[in-house]
């Protein structure tokens, strides 16, 4: 009896497993897509002007500090003007140096703690800023060092703007696709990223705010109906 319970049991779990990996098989077949082609040059560069145009790209150059909550979980104070970011995860915070991460320092419960320059603390936390204030301010690093840009024509013959980072960031390599409205203000991107196996997946960029720096940031995505959290997004000068 008990073999025969075994038995089935086995041929359950198996049957299982064939069904999970053929779900995710119909997943990639039916989403993942080829990195598009796209044509550099000065009409790029002119899209990705406008683009920084129309979130106000020189008030945040000019901002000093920004803050937001990502997830509901990891909380952000940077100041920009100082090169430094408040990185809270839990009971942990690291006052993070980004322009020399092995001088920052992590706090436990607001005290110092021994394990001061623990390495493995601070890569945690400077990984986790990159990819959560990509969603704050992807919009304003279309020219930053390493980024290649790209003008894309779509089935429709509306045009996106392609940028790929060679460097820079916690996973150089990564390409987006920008959509725009009308006014050059981005509506999504779609993704073709080191964390995500299936390439092209889009995520919606909405709920633009205007902050009290004048930047303008978007505080809402979607991705695969899911929305991605950012709350008590501010950003303002001294």
């Amino acid at each position: 009896m008990k073999k025969k319970l075994f038995k089935l049991f086995k041929i359950l779990v198996l049957s299982i497993i064939a069904l999970i990996i053929l779900a995710i098989a119909i997943l990639y077949f039916s989403l993942n897509e080829k990195l598009p082609e796209g044509k550099t040059g000065p009409e790029a560069d002119n899209f990705a002007l406008k683009i920084q145009e129309a979130v106000n790209h020189h008030k945040y150059v000019d901002t000093d500090y920004l803050q937001w909550t990502f997830r509901n979980k990891n909380h952000y104070l940077w100041s920009k003007k100082s090169n430094t970011v408040d990185v809270i995860i839990g009971d942990i915070m690291v006052k993070l140096d980004l322009k020399n991460p092995s001088k920052s320092s992590i706090y436990q419960n607001g005290k110092l703690t021994i394990s001061n320059k623990d390495p493995e603390i601070i890569k945690n936390a400077l990984d986790n800023f990159n990819n959560d204030s990509f969603w704050v301010v992807a919009p304003h690093k279309l020219f930053d060092k390493g980024a290649t840009r790209k003008l894309v024509t779509f089935d429709d013959n509306s045009k996106g703007l392609l940028v790929q980072y060679s460097s820079g960031g916690t996973t150089p390599g990564d390409s987006y696709v920008w959509k725009v409205d009308e006014n050059y203000l981005p509506t999504s991107y779609k993704m073709w990223v080191s964390i995500i196996p299936i390439g092209g997946i889009e995520a919606s960029w909405e709920g633009w705010i205007t902050t009290k720096s004048g930047a303008f940031l978007s505080e809402k995505h979607k991705l695969l109906g899911f929305g991605i959290p950012i709350s008590n997004l501010k950003a303002w000068n001294e």
